[in-house]
C-alpha cells in the first residue's frame, strides 16, 4: 500500500468530478451490477499512463452523453474493491490504469493500460466519448 498523503491528490482528480470512490468490494458490486452505464477507473501512481488516464477520462465525462455513474477504485490500496472490479473486466488481464464501462452490469468497453501509455488524453476521452455514444 501507499501512504494515502501520496495517492490523495490522485483520488481527488476523480472525486472532485463525480467518482464515487469505491473501498469495498460490496460496493463495487452493487455499483456495477446497478442498471444503466457505470464507469469504473482503476485509478494508479503509474505516472507514465495514470498521467494521462485521469485527465482523459476528466475529459470524457463533460459532455451531454456520459454514464449514469461514475465510481474508481485505486490499485495498490483497497485490494478487495480493486479485486472485485478486476473480476467483472474478465477476460481481460488485470491492468493498472483501466478504464470500463459497463451497462447493466455488462462490460461493454474496456481501454486496458496498453491502450493509455504513451496516448495523450484528448485521445482517451475521444474513444470513451465514442462508446458513450454508443451505449449511453
Amino acid at each position: 500500500m501507499y501512504p494515502e498523503y501520496m495517492v490523495a491528490p490522485m483520488r481527488e482528480e476523480l472525486t472532485s468530478v463525480g467518482f464515487e470512490q469505491l473501498l469495498t468490494p460490496e460496493s463495487v458490486d452493487a455499483a456495477i451490477n446497478a442498471e444503466g452505464t457505470v464507469l469504473v477507473m482503476v485509478n494508479s501512481v503509474c505516472g507514465c499512463a495514470a498521467a494521462n488516464a485521469r485527465p482523459g477520462v476528466r475529459m470524457s465525462v463533460d459532455g451531454e452523453k456520459r454514464p449514469s455513474k461514475l465510481v474508481t477504485v485505486f490499485a495498490g490500496m483497497e485490494k478487495g474493491a480493486v479485486d472485485a472490479a478486476r473480476a467483472h473486466m474478465l477476460p481481460f488481464p488485470p491492468s493498472s490504469p483501466a478504464i470500463a464501462l459497463f451497462k447493466d452490469g455488462k462490460l461493454v468497453h474496456m481501454i486496458e493500460r496498453h491502450h493509455i501509455e504513451g496516448r495523450p488524453a484528448q485521445l482517451i476521452a475521444e474513444n470513451l466519448k465514442a462508446a458513450y455514444a454508443e451505449h449511453c
